[in-house]
């Protein structure tokens, strides 16, 4: 795949929970170098706790918004699980 930003890029998202008396912050973004890629940060209480990234390389650019949908949706789907089982 080209290195070059696509024509279209698709749109970030950001949403937002409140875990007990922390905000849960999941932001998902594209980047087109050095290759095309999403990274998925995770705020907890306004601070960093993990990073997510996945190679959309090999993603054609028509479907670059849905997979980054798609995963960002997923992770969410994830860290709420893993949340619930944390609390019981």
């Amino acid at each position: 795949m080209d290195v070059t930003p696509p024509g279209n890029p698709p749109m970030g998202r950001l949403d937002a929970y409140d875990v007990g008396q922390k905000k849960l912050t999941v932001q998902t973004e594209f980047f087109p170098r050095p290759t095309w890629r999403l990274e998925t940060k995770v705020y907890l209480g306004g601070a960093l706790k993990k990073v997510y990234t996945e190679d959309m390389s090999t993603v054609p650019e028509p479907a670059l918004q849905k997979t980054l949908d798609t995963f960002h949706d997923a992770k969410i789907r994830e860290l709420l699980e893993g949340l619930k089982k944390l609390q019981g």
